[in-house]
């Protein structure tokens, strides 16, 4: 009896080293603004319901202290790589602020993003912070708390087997931050590359005029009417995103069980 109860703890506790890793490497419930405190409590929560919930687990474990580090090591690998997922959406969405900030003349302008610790520019600011209501207002964090029940049925504890299609996922995820960064840019990036043509047609034709300095809040206003006008656009297109995430990590996870 008393080996079962131990065997059911350290399972319990394996879980709980998955869970707690991808809440700390998510970029919302991995937030400094919640306490270290209140994301063990609730890493350890959902543990113990999944472990009650999930019969996926193996029934006996090898209390030898090395198989058992070998264990705790895999399930935070796993946790980090399911919440390191999260975090190339949101990578995508700031980088594509700071594309559409240096087209509109206002990339000096920088703020620090307390999410990633990095600076980035006020616009590539909004619309991470409207990336993370959009996250909450469609279930994101349902999403997450769903894939790792899932991780749990797919790789169960301890089983997890680091293979080439799980590298290779992760290079073509990450590659995709730089697509997603140039769709949600895209229409600043254009109507601002035919007004760097017509700045450079212009100093051709009037050396003597500083059209830089000239055109200069010309450039801000027609952003910031721009993005006004895209507003609908980017709501729609971040939702997709998040939501294209979902089946990204289920995928992601279907490659490490397999």
């Amino acid at each position: 009896m008393t080996n079962i109860l131990v065997n059911d703890f350290i399972i319990v506790i394996m879980m709980f080293l998955r869970i707690a890793s991808a809440f700390l490497s998510s970029p919302v419930l991995g937030h400094r603004a919640i306490p270290i405190l209140v994301k063990m409590f609730l890493s350890f929560l959902i543990a113990l319901i999944i472990f009650l919930t999930v019969k996926s687990h193996p029934a006996i474990i090898n209390f030898d202290i090395w198989n058992l580090s070998a264990m705790a090591v895999k399930e935070i690998i796993s946790g980090l790589m399911l919440g390191f997922m999260l975090h190339l959406v949101f990578y995508g969405i700031s980088y594509a602020g700071t594309l559409m900030g240096f087209d509109i003349g206002i990339a000096v302008a920088e703020m620090f993003n307390p999410m990633d610790e990095t600076n980035t520019n006020i616009i590539g600011e909004i619309i991470y912070v409207a990336a993370v209501v959009l996250f909450f207002l469609i279930n994101g964090h349902h999403y997450v708390i769903q894939a790792l029940v899932y991780s749990f049925t797919i790789i169960p504890v301890g089983k997890y087997t680091i293979n080439a299609s799980v590298y290779s996922l992760i290079v073509q995820y990450s590659g995709q931050v730089f697509i997603i960064a140039v769709k949600i840019a895209a229409p600043i990036m254009v109507s601002f590359f035919l007004v760097h043509i017509a700045e450079g047609i212009l100093a051709r034709v009037i050396p003597q005029m500083q059209v830089f300095f000239v055109t200069q809040p010309l450039k801000i206003g027609l952003g910031l009417l721009l993005l006004a006008l895209s507003v609908p656009v980017y709501v729609y297109a971040i939702k997709g995103l998040l939501r294209e995430f979902q089946n990204n990590l289920y995928s992601l996870i279907q490659a490490m069980g397999s």
